[in-house]
């Protein structure tokens, strides 16, 4: 009997129905302001993350080389936080408006890839070559690794923001 259910298209998409019939579902759809503010929330907090995440990138290029790597990384650290705290619930609370719609988006799918793949870098990024950060801290270029890493960031952020952007024509 489940087998059938499930085989009938009701069991994989069912939480998508769920996620889209919910209340905060049935409210992204039917106030009409609330969707384009959650979307500027959005905006506003890819907009602060990215803008951290070059910075920082940027300072590892070898910009700016009398900041040391770690007080920038602190700083920077807290405005990318708070901006996850804006784009997390803000993305969730747009999903939710077109659960199916989103789901089933090349573009979107795209976008949550290299917002993992993003994540995957920059935890690599902490674990290995940041652990050496003391003898490239200030005034000397960073290792070739890491400059890596930060064009890959830079690059896969920008991509992120563009996916974003092109969501509104899919």
């Amino acid at each position: 009997m489940q087998a059938a259910s499930i085989s009938g298209g009701a069991g994989p998409d069912r939480w998508l129905d769920w996620v889209g019939d919910s209340q905060l579902g049935l409210a992204m759809r039917s106030e009409l302001w609330l969707y384009p503010m959650v979307e500027v929330v959005h905006i506003i907090g890819f907009a602060v993350l990215v803008g951290s995440v070059v910075m920082f990138d940027l300072r590892v290029l070898g910009l700016s080389r009398d900041i040391p790597v770690t007080a920038l990384a602190r700083h920077l650290l807290t405005w990318a936080v708070a901006a996850l705290l804006l784009i997390v619930p803000a993305g969730l609370m747009m999903f939710s408006a077109h659960p199916h719609d989103f789901a089933s988006n090349g573009v979107f799918i795209l976008k949550l890839c290299l917002i993992g793949t993003a994540g995957v870098n920059a935890a690599l990024f902490h674990v290995g070559v940041y652990r050496s950060v003391t003898r490239w801290n200030t005034g000397a270029a960073a290792p070739g690794i890491a400059k890596i890493q930060a064009m890959l960031s830079i690059g896969l952020w920008l991509t992120v923001v563009l996916c974003g952007r092109l969501l509104a024509y899919t």
